[in-house]
């Protein structure tokens, strides 16, 4: 499949002061099949083939840990909220039930 991957990761873009709660916005291309739907030219079931976990990690410490399931939409948005606290990367990565895996980051940078 030549439409999968290509992560997004966003934060802020100013700089923060120390102790600023800020979004940080995630995105990936992937099917995100269930396993359960079939294809409408054969009749044959497609694969089940989703993100199993997503992990974020700011200063060296996971701050969000999802595992998600075939029932999750395709192309995922994610968002969460972290306290910025020293400048630094947010590195996000995903991963598939295939062991594809995604890593992208945005830069957060606290005055």
């Amino acid at each position: 499949m030549a439409d999968i991957g290509e992560p997004k990761v966003r934060g802020p873009e100013k700089p923060l002061k120390k102790g600023d709660v800020v979004l940080i916005k995630t995105l990936i291309k992937h099917p995100m099949e269930s396993g359960l739907r079939k294809d409408k030219a054969s009749g044959e079931t497609i694969p089940a083939h989703y993100i199993e976990s997503v992990v974020a990690e700011y200063g060296g410490v996971a701050v969000v840990k999802a595992t998600w399931t075939g029932a999750v939409s395709k192309n995922p948005f994610f968002s969460f909220y972290i306290k910025a606290d020293k400048s630094g990367p947010v590195n996000v990565t995903w991963k598939d039930n295939k062991g594809q895996e995604w890593k992208e980051k945005a830069e957060i940078k606290v005055e």
